[in-house]
């Protein structure tokens, strides 16, 4: 039986630690690790003196000084030649504890049953922010994959430093670092399927690009009121007079086969901004490419 200790304890017990003394955890069927990478999105210069978003600084020391990035691997995970990977990317106000608990990341991801490594590097830490930091520059997402690949190669964990699949996915403000890294990231080939929680907040270029060259899986999750709908409605209208072919849902709820109906999918909900992750993150997965274990 897994020994499961407080997702809290865990954070603040592994922040202190470098990628080599960082230990493994058992929890909610797995493994997790924070380990420190100096590819992680920060700290970055351009947040330096902190960011100013309304009457509200959001200092250096606080919000932008955390190179964390966690990473979980199922208890069933089998070792291959190639290693999928699936990154999250949390948006304004959160950060790698927060949203772990509040969504159920690990138990979605766990109960998708992908042969996959689930890696989380931490965002603008309780800011007000979309600032994608060092992912926002060329093929720094590569340098990040090719740092957790190789602790995860010095750990015995995987038997091979060579990507496989990627999804990228993320709920807001995720949107910004997500496009830059389909943009300039280095591995864009690499990036199969694109999940949207209610972040399609700009930078629709990117992701219209990304779709054309790449031919990848998109699903986007779109609320009333939290600020995506125009711009997911005009990405409809572009995609429509490229041919890009499409299926829209206006409803709350999706069956697998629906989500498989096509390879872009637009879900059109009711529900509240935060509302949109859990369980569509898991049934992202299920119905991904992705081999089960």
């Amino acid at each position: 039986m897994n020994r499961i200790l407080p997702l809290v304890m865990l954070i603040v017990a592994s922040s202190i630690f470098s990628c080599k003394t960082a230990e493994w955890t058992d929890i909610s069927e797995g493994q997790l690790i924070i380990i420190q990478s100096t590819h992680a999105p920060f700290p970055h210069p351009k947040r330096a003196m902190g960011h100013t978003y309304g009457d509200s600084l959001y200092s250096f020391e606080e919000h932008y000084n955390d190179s964390s990035v966690a990473i979980f691997i199922p208890d069933n995970y089998t070792r291959s030649k190639t290693v999928d990977l699936v990154f999250y990317f949390h948006g304004w106000g959160n950060n790698i504890q927060k949203s772990i608990e509040k969504f159920k990341l690990l138990e979605q991801f766990t109960r998708s049953s992908k042969n996959a490594i689930f890696v989380f590097p931490e965002g603008p830490k309780n800011s007000k922010d979309s600032f994608g930091g060092r992912l926002e520059e060329m093929d720094e997402f590569k340098a990040l994959v090719s740092d957790v690949l190789s602790f995860l190669i010095d750990e015995e964990k995987i038997i091979s430093t060579t990507p496989g699949s990627i999804v990228l996915s993320g709920h807001s403000g995720a949107y910004r670092v997500i496009s830059y890294i389909l943009d300039r990231g280095g591995l864009s080939e690499y990036i199969s399927e694109v999940y949207l929680f209610d972040a399609l907040y700009a930078e629709e270029d990117k992701y219209l690009s990304w779709l054309q060259t790449y031919d990848g899986r998109l699903v986007n999750l779109i609320t009333p009121n939290g600020g995506t709908l125009d711009n997911s409605l005009g990405l409809l209208a572009d995609m429509d007079s490229l041919d890009i072919p499409f299926t829209e849902y206006s409803k709350n709820e999706i069956s697998p086969d629906e989500l498989t109906a096509s390879k872009r999918i637009f879900i059109f909900t009711s529900l509240g901004h935060s509302e949109v992750i859990n369980p569509y993150f898991e049934l992202a997965l299920k119905t991904s490419q992705l081999q089960n274990f």
